[in-house]
């Protein structure tokens, strides 16, 4: 990884007419997508001079608009899939494939210097025609969505540089030993994972939100729903017994600032209990003070809301002092008053750096197979994809065929017949 990304970096890697890489796309989708985009845009402000896209959706306008703004003769292509079979991401590598053969002056051969694979499926990547040279193998029992720290984040390490993909590492590494040696009272993993627990077993709290105050961070919520359900989603034990207990919780969020003038309303006065993490971090890579104080007051200010809510009490105080007529006030009144008591943590970072966000990002997977271990899960399966799968294989088939050839539920068959019926009402481009 370090030879190919210095490489890369430096211009010593050339396109096929002889012209340095300026542009890479990866493609991949769920742990070959989520992780390395999230680190990317975090870290974006240790960017060197590649520009990084990634495409994960199976639909055509994300791998087209990706294709618009690119050059194929300054471009590397990365194809992420740890069997080489994952049908969003072969169909899109298929598209960039004849992308870039279609334009003049390329040949078959030109792809050894513009696609590479992540995988550990010799026999399909070279059937696609990587050169196996160009193939970046990894260990089949790491998990898509823990496969960040392996040959999966080459992304990162072409984006930010291999010595800060192994700062990312280390703060990883740090946060491991943390969680290995210090004693349960003062275990952040082991307190984060029993918080989750103790609001969710005893409390009945469904879902726990992620919300960070740094515009970089904010992918860190859709990679931490993928981290979290896709681990302990299960209603199966490891014994195979049917869990008789609440278990994972519905993990969601968006960027804090942004999340206030939107769903907060239901944070505060909801009649749901939702647990929060908010995450900081003090200084930022930018220098606009006003900016950076204002933010901080917002992260503190509506954790402090939260906890503290606002009383009845309180709540005609100010309306009365703020010169309100009595009837307006009781009016007005019971919609003011914030209960109060809503669960919290504050996560903060001194500055957002590879080592601090690795150390971040295993603090939540520690996090994850603490709780695991106390619901008596297999964190690192996930055969709730398995189903969804099977289902598309068969039905595409139906598709293309335009033929009803396996047997459906009626709403199921309703729904295809409509669709295949509207289906010559659409001009496809192959």
């Amino acid at each position: 990884m370090r030879f190919f990304s210095d490489s890369v970096r430096s211009g010593q890697w050339k396109g096929c007419t002889g012209k340095a890489i300026t542009d890479v796309i990866n493609i991949g989708i769920g742990g070959s997508d989520l992780g390395p985009s999230m680190v990317c845009q975090a870290l974006s402000a240790y960017a060197g001079v590649l520009n990084e896209h990634f495409v994960s959706n199976v639909d055509a306008t994300q791998i087209e608009a990706r294709l618009m703004e690119i050059d194929p003769e300054t471009t590397l292509f990365i194809i992420a899939s740890k069997t080489f079979t994952t049908q969003e991401t072969l169909t899109n590598a298929h598209t960039a494939r004849q992308w870039f053969l279609a334009h003049a002056e390329i040949e078959e051969a030109d792809i050894a210097q513009h696609f590479v694979a992540i995988s550990t499926n010799v026999e399909a990547v070279t059937a696609f025609g990587i050169d196996q040279g160009n193939m970046f193998e990894f260990w089949d029992w790491v998990g898509g969505r823990y496969s960040l720290w392996s040959a999966i984040g080459l992304s990162i390490a072409l984006y930010i540089g291999m010595n800060k993909f192994i700062e990312l590492l280390d703060g990883a590494h740090a946060m491991d030993q943390h969680f290995q040696e210090e004693p349960f009272e003062s275990n952040m993993p082991v307190i984060l994972a029993m918080i989750g627990v103790w609001y969710g077993n005893f409390f009945g709290a469904e879902s726990s939100a992620v919300l960070p105050y740094d515009h970089h961070l904010r992918l860190l919520p859709a990679y931490l729903e993928q981290a979290d359900m896709e681990s302990n989603g299960k209603s199966v034990d490891r014994d195979g017994k049917e869990a008789t207990y609440s278990t994972g919780k519905i993990i969601w969020g968006a960027e804090g600032i942004n999340g206030q003038h939107a769903f907060y309303q239901l944070l505060h006065q909801g009649t749901r209990l939702i647990p929060t993490d908010f995450i900081a971090s003090i200084h930022s890579s930018t220098c606009h003070r006003t900016h950076c104080n204002i933010l901080a007051a917002n992260f503190i200010a509506q954790t402090e809301a939260l906890m503290r809510g606002r009383s009845m009490k309180e709540t005609r105080l100010q309306l009365r002092n703020a010169g309100i007529e009595l009837d307006e006030v009781e009016r007005h009144l019971p919609h003011m008053i914030f209960r109060g008591n809503q669960p919290s943590n504050s996560i903060v970072l001194d500055y957002l750096t590879p080592r601090s966000l690795g150390s971040l990002i295993a603090l939540y997977e520690h996090k994850i197979f603490v709780q695991g271990i106390i619901w008596n899960l297999n964190s690192y399966d996930q055969w709730g994809v398995e189903l969804g799968k099977k289902l598309t294989r068969n039905i595409l088939d139906e598709i293309e065929s335009g033929k009803f050839l396996y047997e459906h539920d009626s709403s199921t068959e309703g729904l295809l017949r409509w669709f295949m019926s509207r289906r010559d009402d659409i001009n496809y481009s192959e």
